[in-house]
């Protein structure tokens, strides 16, 4: 038995909830901010006033599996339609810069040319300083986009420049140091 597919999830006011044969949509009252999700197989999924319940149709590990995932994928749907889900990336080096233009971020983050990152639908990127902050109501697109981020310049553990998450800690090395002595190969 799954301990997290058992658990209920309680809908709040300010969210609809809609399920359309294998296909399961969460929006705002409001109707401007939506997500869709495929429902998994042998998952039964029943809408009880402002709760939601999951039930498996077999016993078979898959299912089994299956059942807590939905039931978790729908909970973060929830979660963010009542708050968006937010990463916070660092950039540090001399000269790096960001700034949104349109529906693109550019980047100077020392290279010859500025990288230009398309922002995908439904995510908000904003920059303060040296943070770059995504946000947007599906948790997976945000960490997907801050990933993609991340990666374009990844943090250096030699000379600590880069692009790292708010909270990562990036291990510094120590580099080569030169040798003293008499000149003598050591």
């Amino acid at each position: 038995m799954s301990k997290i597919g058992k658990k209920p999830i309680v809908i709040p006011e300010n969210v609809n909830f809609k399920i359309d044969g294998a296909v399961l949509e969460v929006s705002s009252k409001d109707g401007k901010r939506s997500l869709k999700l495929d429902l998994l197989p042998n998952i039964e999924v029943k809408n009880e006033g402002n709760e939601v319940v999951f039930s498996t149709k077999n016993d078979d590990a898959q299912t089994r599996a299956n059942w807590g995932t939905i039931r978790a994928l729908v909970q973060n749907a929830v979660n963010g339609m009542k708050e968006d889900f937010k990463k916070v990336l660092e950039f540090q080096g001399v000269g790096f810069r960001a700034n949104v233009e349109g529906k693109n971020l550019v980047l100077n983050i020392g290279f010859s040319h500025p990288v230009k990152f398309e922002i995908p639908n439904g995510i908000i990127i904003t920059v303060e300083k040296s943070n770059i902050i995504i946000a947007g109501i599906d948790k997976y697109l945000v960490g997907q986009v801050a990933a993609k981020i991340r990666a374009l310049k990844k943090p250096n553990p030699y000379r600590g420049t880069g692009i790292k998450y708010k909270e990562e800690i990036v291990r510094r090395k120590a580099g080569k140091k030169a040798s003293s002595g008499t000149g003598a190969a050591a």
